[in-house]
């Protein structure tokens, strides 16, 4: 393995606190991260902020990427990153499609796991980091296959996370893509303003939310809408998880988890976004996932494969592709 040292944006001070906004922010120095902190009194004075030097790397790296896709979800546990991967295994199905996934969840990196790639190992050259390839048109970037062992944490403050992300984005020799879908973590904190912000120049062009019919995860997903309409990210729609149970042997559904306050049906009309679609539970879904291979191609007669595929070519729809 070519081993890779990860540099923090020139942003954010070395020493800085976990939720450093960056030198660059209208709230350097005024944020709560910030007191304390010995580079407070710098960050709020009048002197001109300057630009991430990072930007303009990205903004010429990301310019032969067609779109570009965020999964979120408030809450963890809902089967957001397995949605990335059938999404990502849906777009490649098309030998002429590219497609590119980025998992920035940097503390719980599952994507390698469930793309049958968790061995893989990140190699450099003079273009750049080359992506784990799952096929010849699915390339995958984590900090999975940085690590020493599946076993190893990664204990990192926010400036640490951002530095990574800003590397995956402007080192990385993604080539030509039709879609880079960007797996992230729950909630909205660092990783999820990194992104943003690293790509406001480039462009986003929606996202799509991941929830599952019991409240406390609903609750979380409002906090998510929210953060979208904050920070101007286009919402595709919401995906329900988890929605009803599939029998393997029979094939039937029953319910699970009872969506009590109507779940993510009356959840898209209250917030006024699309319902794309409802995924019910199958148990071949997680064994497909420890053993990464698709569960599209494996289960193409699952009600979970037919509701996931006719999410995915709602997607497409709305993006005019």
């Amino acid at each position: 393995m070519t081993m890779v040292q990860v540099a923090d944006p020139l942003s954010v001070p070395e020493n800085a606190p976990e939720h450093c906004p960056g030198t660059e922010s209208e709230l350097a120095g005024k944020s709560e991260a910030c007191a304390g902190c010995e580079n407070q009194a710098i960050c709020a004075s009048n002197l001109p902020k300057l630009p991430d030097p990072s930007l303009p790397l990205i903004r010429d790296r990301m310019a032969n990427v067609k779109r570009k896709i965020l999964v979120l979800s408030g809450k963890g546990g809902v089967g957001k990153s397995t949605f990335t991967a059938q999404l990502g295994w849906a777009f490649a199905a098309d030998e002429q499609t590219q497609t590119g996934i980025m998992d920035v969840d940097i503390c719980g990196p599952s994507i390698p796991t469930i793309l049958g790639i968790a061995s893989e190992q990140v190699h450099s050259s003079s273009s750049g980091w080359s992506p784990v390839y799952v096929q010849d048109n699915l390339g995958v970037m984590s900090v999975g296959f940085m690590l020493p062992s599946a076993r190893d944490a990664v204990m990192w403050r926010g400036p640490k996370k951002n530095g990574l992300i800003s590397q995956f984005l402007k080192d990385v020799d993604w080539g030509d893509l039709d879609y880079l879908v960007i797996d992230t973590p729950p909630g909205t904190s660092d990783e999820h303003l990194s992104v943003v912000q690293f790509l406001k120049e480039s462009g986003i062009d929606g996202a799509v939310l991941i929830t599952t019919p019991q409240e406390v995860a609903l609750q979380d997903v409002r906090r998510e809408i929210d953060f979208c309409r904050k920070v101007g990210i286009r919402v595709l729609g919401l995906v329900e998880n988890m929605s009803g149970f599939v029998c393997p042997s029979c094939r039937t559904e029953s319910q699970i988890f009872k969506p009590s306050t109507g779940g993510g049906k009356k959840l898209a009309a209250d917030m006024g976004v699309e319902l794309l679609g409802c995924v019910p539970l199958d148990p071949r879904i997680g064994k497909s996932a420890d053993y990464g291979v698709s569960f599209l191609d494996e289960y193409p007669e699952s009600p979970a494969s037919i509701a996931y595929l006719n999410i995915i070519d709602r997607i497409k729809r709305i993006l005019g592709d």
